[in-house]
C-alpha cells in the first residue's frame, strides 16, 4: 500500500507574481530543488528521488549533474556501492 503526504507551504502573491509562475509551477520547482538537493547532500538516493519525482533515474542524474551540482560519486566506496547497487 503505499501512502502519499502532501506539505503545504504559503507564499504570497506577489513572489508568484515576481516568479512569473502559478502555484502548481512553484510546487513542481520546490519539489525539484528539494529532491536535488536532498541527493546533493547525501540523504536522498538516485532512485528514490527519481521515483518521488515521477522521472527515470538516469534522467534525474543527468539533470542532477547539469543543474543541480552535484556529483554522482564522492570517491568513497560506500558511494560506489550505493549507486551501484541500485542498477
Amino acid at each position: 500500500m503505499t501512502v502519499n503526504n502532501m506539505i503545504q507551504i504559503q507564499c504570497p502573491d506577489e513572489l508568484l507574481l515576481s516568479l512569473h509562475m502559478n502555484s502548481e509551477e512553484l510546487s513542481e520547482l520546490v519539489k525539484w530543488q528539494t529532491a536535488l538537493a536532498l541527493f546533493r547532500d547525501g540523504k536522498l538516493s538516485s532512485g528514490l528521488a527519481a521515483k518521488w519525482l515521477g522521472v527515470g533515474r538516469v534522467y534525474f542524474l543527468l539533470k542532477a549533474l547539469h543543474e543541480g551540482g552535484a556529483s554522482l560519486l564522492e570517491d568513497s566506496l560506500d558511494d560506489f556501492n550505493r549507486e551501484t547497487s541500485l542498477l
